[in-house]
């Protein structure tokens, strides 16, 4: 009996010392029924499996624990940032288990379930209301931000969208992971764009393990990311209306653009084929693929990355009022050429 449960001790996990230990090591899975017709095998890193609920959790904990061991934040530190949702809830919880203090600057389309999160973490919510020139609220939050970080010299901006930290933090985490995970080579990368980190940081590692990799960005119709017209949005976490500092186009191989509904529809099928019950951009992702496996050969393997859980949009991707008031697009030549599928470079 002591020896059976010596056994059991040498296989017991390592025990987590706070919830932010558990950030990371999240599955890959291989997606078997949805894509099944077209022969290529697809993998989902399920970045949704982190304690926060999605990709972000890595970004706020590397940012912070890198502040702290360098000084650049202290236990003085005032935290600000501009988030959809996701991110605020990762630093919310990385503030809250290192006693920082920490403002989230969000806006109306903020699902209601990621606006309760923040709040219950601790975080403080600053909501601006007015839309900017494009008629989303990306530059308005910044400006907000700004002037936040300008009243208080405390403030540290985590900046997302310009902070080298964020790509690294992928770098080291979901690609690291990816690569270890995989038991064969990767031929394409497929992986959702807004602050541009997480492609960056994870593509960059893969392909130093496999040089040969495709690299394929998923972006909203609407979005500017990619020269792109801007146009209106809905869904939150996918796309920008502005250029992310950290962007390298040369990096991305190919562009698909994807509208909210294509996006909605990703999010039932997958939750319908795979009973993954997963965010928009993963349905995004989804929709992209349905686009993109016709070109590819049946050999190819194809690794993507499902940013975060379904839960959390309970109130939009998964409530029909909602969908239904989403705009059915138009016959432009842009908005014709965003439902072709694939843009290229």
């Amino acid at each position: 009996m002591e020896q059976n449960a010596l056994q059991v001790k040498e296989r017991s996990p390592k025990i987590a010392n706070t919830i932010i230990d558990c950030i990371g090591r999240t599955p890959l899975v291989r997606l078997n029924s949805l894509f099944a017709p077209h022969g290529v095998s697809i993998f989902a890193k399920l970045e949704m499996m982190n304690p926060g609920g999605s990709m972000k959790d890595r970004p706020a904990r590397y940012i912070i624990e890198k502040g702290l061991r360098e000084g650049t934040i202290q236990a003085n530190t005032h935290l600000i940032e501009s988030t959809s949702g996701n991110l605020g809830i990762g630093l919310a919880l990385a503030a809250k288990m290192y006693g920082l203090k920490f403002t989230c600057v969000v806006d109306p389309k903020i699902t209601s379930t990621n606006l309760r999160m923040i709040t219950y973490l601790g975080a403080q919510i600053d909501m601006v209301k007015e839309p900017d020139e494009f008629g989303s609220y990306l530059q308005s939050r910044i400006s907000r931000v700004k002037e936040l970080a300008s009243q208080d010299r405390h403030a540290y901006w985590i900046n997302q969208y310009a902070n080298p930290l964020n790509w690294e933090a992928h770098y080291y985490g979901a690609g690291e992971e990816i690569v270890e995970q995989m038991d064969s080579p990767i031929d394409y990368l497929v992986c959702a764009v807004s602050t541009t980190g997480s492609i960056l940081g994870i593509s960059r590692r893969v392909k130093e393990a496999f040089p040969r990799a495709k690299i394929i960005a998923v972006d909203a119709v609407g979005s500017i990311i990619f020269g792109t017209p801007a146009a209106q949005r809905e869904l939150p976490g996918i796309g920008a209306n502005r250029v992310p500092e950290l962007f390298a186009s040369l990096e991305v191989d190919q562009v698909i653009h994807v509208n909210d509904r294509e996006s909605v529809q990703g999010c039932r099928k997958l939750l319908e084929r795979e009973g993954i019950f997963a965010g928009g951009s993963s349905g995004s992702l989804v929709a992209a693929l349905q686009k993109l496996l016709p070109t590819l050969p049946p050999s190819a393997n194809v690794v993507t990355v499902l940013p975060d859980r379904g839960e959390r949009y309970l109130d939009t991707v998964y409530d029909e009022r909602w969908v239904q008031q989403l705009p059915l697009g138009n016959d432009s030549a842009e908005q014709n050429q965003y439902e072709q599928g694939v843009v290229k470079k």
